[in-house]
């Protein structure tokens, strides 16, 4: 993004603003990230640059804390995963067994409907 160093917000897309609040955030040198649904608002295409965002910074070792619906990339990147049903942690395990032999019901109906739904 160094070629947008002088441009306001409104000229970046969505992708670029999320990658600039997340190092906003990484330029106070925390300990642990919090991402609460940071692909929710953009346009399909920018969703990867984002991820990729998040792939890099997990690979250098970030703690994070991602709440998200993007199924395949949880399954991926994450080192434990909990399922909230309503604000409620229903399951939490590693990624393995929780996508492929969840022990809840609730889970397991989740997991069907987003299969599913092509999201898995």
């Amino acid at each position: 993004l160094a070629d947008k160093r002088d441009d306001f917000p409104d000229r970046l897309s969505g992708g670029q603003q999320q990658r600039v609040a997340i190092v906003r955030a990484l330029a106070m040198r925390p300990d642990l990230l919090l991402l609460d649904e940071i692909t929710s608002a953009l346009d399909p295409e920018l969703v990867a640059e984002v991820l990729d965002v998040i792939r890099e910074l997990a690979a250098a070792g970030m703690t994070m804390v991602i709440a998200t619906h993007e199924m395949g990339f949880a399954r991926d990147i994450a080192d434990r995963v909990c399922f909230l049903d309503g604000g409620v942690v229903a399951e939490e395990g590693p990624p393995a067994r929780i996508f492929s032999e969840p022990r809840e019901a609730r889970t397991r109906q989740f997991l069907d409907r987003i299969i599913r739904a092509g999201r898995l």
